[in-house]
């Protein structure tokens, strides 16, 4: 999550160490554009540059200052808010009222103010200033009769009808409860948070609210970016955007760290992250129309025992992703105040979500519906802010949040935490009964090294990172028969060999669904020419019949189908899929038509196959595959923990060149856990492999990065696998 290299160093140094430090800013701003806009008053959403979703490209000309530190003290400030039980501010407090604790032990509190803002010029003061460059910004953002506001507005996780209900308390909150001196900014889960600026123009930010439309479980791409996925399945289209809106609230908690150390609210407008959609809103192609057949067969399993642990594991995945975000609010003294525009919801799904398909149980809906809440909770509460979820009545709740930002007070103390990079939990506590109290959870320490190495980033990889986890296929796919993969390797006379692999899917205990029996594919160029016609296997396969108390019946997935795979040789450019899985008794089960890029392995350039995965689960069947050139690879990439996962790939350089190939294992931020050993393989039409052993490794999601390298250039490429309990 790179957006802090659009932050210069000095100033992020200061919101991850909380170190008293020489200001320099004067000199680095001003390389930064004088003409800069307010981000409120650029496009929204779609209309927001194509293609780019939150990055942290410096600016051209701006060089990071390397941090200075004033000696060693470290000097920690922390912003208590108190209430009654009334949620009414307590103004009449003293030091000797408060307890500070640091890691459990209790320090003394050198500094103490009470803090009242409300927003207004002093009397007799000059009006306020406009802000036109990044220096008024940090000119102004710092002083303490100024309150910093953004209004993060998720499209993506917002009902177009909800937008619109929205707008009007949005729209009344800056009208009445901002002031002059108040600072503002709008961002959407695309802005780059590099373009990110601040305004008083208050007219401007009702201008960007009046804009609002809302895109919940609207799959039309709307740039660049989106075009990227618009064919995946939708419930993988739901986990790219959870992670766009995290990457991007990641960088605006940066960002505002840079901005100032005090206090910052983000008022994130959103339904909260979806961890798992109900099976009869689930389809292969995002871009496609529901079909109420399959949504009809796909709602027989929306409560069964496999689909509740689905959604279990969905939800830990979000909040594992949460925290990230949450980590890195707290680091930077950054408050989220969660409003939910359902207002007080009975339901979390409605007639224009399934309106041909049968709507979701009454236990489905409300599982759904509380997960969206508590991750809104969890953003808000974890972060010292406050959650304004399934209640009507938003704009009280959008008054408290500037209650918060105009009356807290201002305790500091020496800290005697090591700089050892670690999280040195703070807790204050009040000596008065009755009273509520709020303050940051505590501060992450750094060493100098670190800050130096925040100086000189390294290259972002989260976006690659990012749409290979995507492409994982999940191990849920109600509505559908077969899961598939589809590889490429250089084929004969210039064109490339193309291999599709199929595997059935597993049922739900209950769901009386067909098994696939066979695969049809028809495959043809841009221009029409059908350049291959086949089906696998010749004869459909035929189901285990198992009888028990209730009769006969057919078994929900043999567990001994292998893989089924279907080969030939395209030319490279677009080629146009035509898939059908057939039943075992014949008859047309599901079809799908799918557009793939056929790459050019006979340029120039380094380049290399798709890799192939295979599942092992015993070392004699993996001796067994090493030594067959012929095994079918997995179509799937989830994998037990006592699997062994062999890879193999060929690599391709001008001529008979064969570049060298390394590999390493990533996390699923992209951060590199440790190297993977690649060999040279033995089997014909295969250059490199590698055995991947799963045993020692947590269930999780991970990648392995390979890299190939010869005199033309190199290549990397992503592998993503789960890995299961």
């Amino acid at each position: 999550m790179s957006s802090s290299r659009t932050i210069p160093a000095f100033f992020l140094c200061l919101a991850l160490l909380s170190l008293t430090v020489v200001r320099g800013s004067a000199q680095q701003e001003a390389n930064r554009p004088a003409n800069q806009q307010p981000a409120q008053e650029q496009p929204p959403q779609g209309q927001a540059p194509q293609g780019q979703a939150p990055d942290g490209q410096a600016p051209d000309g701006q060089q990071p200052q390397q941090p200075t530190f004033r000696g060693s003290i470290n000097f920690v400030r922390v912003d208590v808010i108190v209430d009654d039980r009334k949620d009414q501010p307590v103004t009449n407090l003293t030091q000797a009222d408060f307890e500070v604790l640091e890691d459990g032990k209790p320090v003394s509190v050198e500094q103490f103010s009470l803090i009242k803002v409300d927003g207004n010029p002093a009397p007799g003061a000059p009006p306020p200033t406009e802000i036109r460059t990044r220096n008024d910004e940090e000119l102004i953002a710092n002083r303490e009769d100024v309150r910093v506001f953004v209004f993060f507005l998720d499209d993506y996780h917002v009902r177009r009808a909800n937008s619109m209900s929205v707008r009007e308390p949005l729209m009344k909150f800056v009208q009445d409860q901002l002031r002059p001196n108040d600072v503002v900014s709008i961002m959407y889960p695309l802005s780059p948070v590099s373009d990110l600026t601040f305004t008083r123009n208050h007219n401007s930010v009702l201008t960007a609210i009046e804009r609002f439309e809302g895109r919940k479980f609207d799959y039309t791409p709307l740039n660049q970016f989106e075009q990227n996925y618009m064919r995946y399945p939708t419930e993988q289209v739901e986990k790219i955007r959870n992670d766009v809106v995290m990457t991007a609230l990641q960088g605006l908690s940066v960002r505002l760290g840079s901005l100032r150390e005090g206090r910052k609210s983000v008022i994130f407008v959103s339904e909260g992250f979806t961890a798992m959609l109900p099976p009869q809103m689930r389809r292969q192609d995002a871009s496609q129309p529901a079909n109420p057949i399959e949504q009809a067969a796909s709602a027989r399993s929306q409560d069964s025992s496999q689909q509740i642990t689905a959604e279990w594991f969905g939800q830990t995945d979000v909040y594992s992703r949460m925290r990230e975000v949450i980590d890195a609010a707290n680091r930077n003294n950054t408050s989220f105040y969660s409003l939910d525009p359902r207002g007080l919801a009975p339901f979390e799904y409605g007639f224009d979500d399934l309106p041909f398909g049968p709507p979701p149980s009454f236990a489905t809906d409300g599982r759904a519906l509380r997960m969206t809440q508590d991750t809104l909770r969890s953003l808000s509460e974890e972060t010292d802010g406050r959650a304004i979820v399934n209640r009507n009545t938003l704009l009280q709740g959008l008054a408290q949040v500037t209650r918060d930002s105009s009356y807290y007070y201002l305790l500091g103390y020496t800290s005697s935490a090591p700089n050892d990079g670690k999280f040195h939990q703070i807790t204050v506590r009040v000596k008065k009964r009755d009273l509520n109290v709020r303050a940051r959870r505590g501060f992450w320490a750094a060493r100098p090294e670190d800050a130096i190495r925040v100086a000189n980033p390294t290259p972002d990889v989260a976006k690659p990172v990012q749409t290979a986890l995507a492409s994982i296929a999940t191990s849920v796919q109600a509505g559908k028969y077969v899961r598939t993969w589809i590889g490429s390797e250089r084929g004969e006379s210039g064109n490339t060999r193309v291999t599709l692999v199929w595997e059935p899917l597993s049922f739900p205990p209950g769901d009386r669904r067909e098994q696939a029996g066979r695969v049809t594919l028809l495959a043809a160029t841009s221009a029409g020419n059908v350049v291959y016609r086949g089906r696998a296997p010749e004869r459909p396969i035929v189901a285990a019949v198992t009888t028990g108390s209730l009769g006969t019946s057919a078994a929900a997935s043999p567990p001994s189908t292998p893989p089924q795979r279907l080969t030939f040789d395209a030319p490279p450019g677009k080629v146009e899929l035509r898939i059908t899985v057939e039943g075992a008794a014949g008859g047309t089960l599901d079809q799908e038509i799918r557009d793939i890029e056929v790459p050019d392995f006979t340029s120039p350039q380094v380049t290399m196959s798709t890799p192939r995965l295979y599942r092992a689960r015993t070392l004699p069947e993996l001796r067994t595959i090493t030594a067959d050139p012929n095994a079918v690879p997995a179509a799937g990439r989830d994998f037990s923990r006592s699997d062994r996962v062999l890879i193999r790939f060929s690599t391709y350089g001008p001529g008979t060149e064969r570049p060298e190939a390394t590999a390493v294992l990533l996390n699923r931020g992209g951060t590199k856990i440790s190297d993977v050993p690649v060999t040279a393989s033995a089997a014909a039409g295969t250059t490199h492999e590698i055995t991947l052993g799963l045993n020692t490794i947590p269930a999780g999601e991970y990648l392995v990065e390979v890299t190939a390298k010869g005199a033309a250039g190199e290549t990397k490429t992503l592998i993503p696998f789960r890995v299961t309990a």
